[in-house]
């Protein structure tokens, strides 16, 4: 994510020879791979992050070995360029890469050819979504729409009987346990301890610790962590994980995980519309509360309020379809 120092933006400047060709191109794509824009000719941009100057060092040492001169520098903007235009030219980068995704999963619903070569595609456009998703640093607006049409796809070709899965075999909810999980938490973490302490165990105590090392004491259950008892299984995240283990038969919290699932493993598996809004939300918790407890205590209050309008949305669908069969009688 952006940050808010001085200096938002880190530049390179590059002049690259003009042969050969190929080079040229590599170094086009892999800068396009890295999400920078052009502000001027062998100017590029990217939101200032330790991650993006390290990115462009590493391409500045790779121009340099094949020839070229390149030269990486932190930046504001006094004149001319404004921060916002800046962030509109991130924005027009990232709505023509969804609008690809868009236009690729359309034609692969209206294809002709067989069901597994159009799964392969799928599989290669949802890596292509993760991809973009994660070099879109300021929230384009066509986000949404691509991961919608994604999963549109995805639940066409995924068989009937998958869609609704039956219950994992249920295990007895505890009561009154020390819960586990990593220091830091983030979206998985956070509405699995909310769904543990709302739906599960309404007595848990949590506890944070270093990701590697720790080794359980007597009664106490691990989530989201490694070799824990709750984590991830196959393809799930640990808040489907729990779910399916606790037998939680609740469309609200069925709607909920798939959420978390799509924030947690950068994907459009679901395509939610929410989701956006959440991982907003999630971030900007994360961004004012250092504390685990903090970050608990006020992604509980955003769960909650995201379940009573699931349940509520709901409750209207079933009695409005309970009318509707009343009707034909």
């Amino acid at each position: 994510m952006p940050q808010s120092a001085a200096n938002r933006w880190v530049l390179l400047i590059h002049q690259i020879p003009p042969k050969p060709d190929y080079f040229r191109v590599k170094v086009g794509r892999r800068l396009q791979h890295l999400g920078a824009v052009a502000i001027k000719n062998s100017v590029y941009v990217l939101p200032r992050s330790d991650e993006t100057v390290e990115d462009f060092q590493w391409q500045s040492r790779e121009i340099v070995a094949g020839g070229g001169e390149a030269s990486v520098c932190e930046a504001s903007f006094v004149d001319g360029l404004t921060d916002t235009q800046i962030e509109s030219l991130f924005r027009t980068a990232r709505n023509a890469d969804y609008g690809e995704i868009v236009a690729a999963a359309q034609r692969l619903r209206n294809a002709t050819k067989g069901r597994g070569q159009v799964v392969g595609d799928l599989n290669r456009l949802k890596r292509r979504l993760v991809d973009v998703v994660a070099i879109d640093f300021f929230g384009a607006p066509r986000r949404r729409a691509a991961q919608e049409e994604v999963a549109r796809l995805e639940a066409r070709l995924r068989p009937r009987e998958t869609q609704d899965p039956p219950p994992a075999h249920r295990v007895q909810a505890p009561r009154g346990a020390t819960w586990v999980t990593r220091e830091g938490v983030y979206i998985d973490r956070i509405a699995s301890a909310w769904l543990i302490g709302r739906f599960i165990d309404s007595k848990a105590q949590f506890k944070f610790v270093a990701a590697e090392g720790y080794r359980p004491r007597p009664g106490e259950l691990r989530f989201d962590m490694f070799e824990a008892e709750y984590t991830h299984e196959g393809d799930a995240c640990t808040f489907e994980t729990l779910v399916a283990r606790f037998g939680l038969d609740d469309r609200a919290l069925r709607v909920i995980a798939e959420i978390v699932h799509d924030i947690d493993c950068k994907e459009a598996k679901f395509g939610r519309p929410e989701a956006s809004g959440v991982e907003r939300l999630i971030a900007g918790i994360a961004q004012q509360d250092a504390e685990d407890t903090a970050r608990l205590a006020h992604g509980a209050a955003l769960f909650d309020a995201l379940y009573a309008a699931l349940a509520a949305t709901a409750a209207e669908t079933g009695a409005a379809r309970k009318a509707k069969k009343t009707s034909r009688r």
